[in-house]
């Protein structure tokens, strides 16, 4: 056992590696009806942890990549495929669990609401407000903080609120994207005159159908990463104390 053996005994044990996923959505408020950070999680059924929720993941095969592995993971658990997937961390402690020495690559995924309607749910995967997604297994609650940190601070730039969006969006809608990342109020106007000067987004020539007063323009994203997902990069490691978020079955 990793736990009883010494110290020269762990540094020849090779590590495995396991793969979670942080998936996140917007959806409305039940009571507001605002937009906020859903994630699923996954109810464990084995030890440890029995019974707790846990980010959606599993093991790495043998003959796959990181990514293509969170995306296996995402399809088995969930049914989702955004089209968002971005490796986040690598967690690598040496002392993260007590029977292996083991790495857990964490990548995160963004979906549109109408992607979110397609995951599957059932007594053992279930959706949670971000804000309420504590207490879970293993050290799923640092990874979880941490993405959301993480969305935090690339929202400012790039494409990652589009992603959130689908091809044709209002000025509104954009600005509610913005608001429940980032968890304040946004005025509006000064939101639209801050939009006017960036390069990444363009006025159509169709306006929302639907409404009762002057149908809002629509706009689509137009920067670099338009449409395809983002290239998977290298991203640092992080060490961190604790048990591993998903040990292998």
């Amino acid at each position: 056992m990793y736990s009883s053996a010494n110290v020269s005994e762990r540094q020849v044990q090779p590590p495995s590696l396991a793969i979670s996923t942080v998936i996140f959505a917007l959806r409305p408020g039940a009571g507001s009806g605002r937009l906020e950070i859903w994630l699923p999680l996954v109810r464990r059924v084995r030890q440890p942890h029995l019974g707790k929720w846990a980010l959606p993941g599993g093991p790495l095969g043998g003959r796959e990549s990181l990514h293509d592995a969170a995306a296996r993971n995402l399809r088995e658990t969930t049914n989702l495929d955004p089209t968002y997937l971005e490796q986040l961390y690598a967690f690598g402690g040496l002392d993260r669990s007590a029977t292996q020495r083991l790495v857990s690559i964490v990548y995160w995924a963004l979906v549109r609401p109408d992607q979110a309607d397609l995951a599957q749910e059932s007594e053992n995967v279930r959706w949670f407000r971000a804000a309420e997604a504590v207490g879970l297994a293993f050290d799923h609650d640092e990874i979880v903080a941490y993405a959301l940190e993480r969305l935090r601070g690339k929202i400012e730039y790039g494409s990652v609120a589009y992603h959130f969006l689908g091809e044709r969006f209002t000025l509104a809608q954009l600005r509610g994207v913005y608001e429940a990342v980032l968890g304040r109020h946004l005025d509006p106007a000064n939101f639209r005159r801050q939009l006017r000067s960036a390069r990444d987004i363009s006025a159509t020539d169709e306006v929302l159908q639907g409404g009762r007063n002057r149908p809002p323009r629509l706009y689509r994203y137009t920067g670099p990463d338009a449409g395809t997902p983002p290239r998977e990069a290298p991203q640092a490691s992080r060490s961190a104390a604790g048990p591993a978020p998903d040990a292998p079955p």
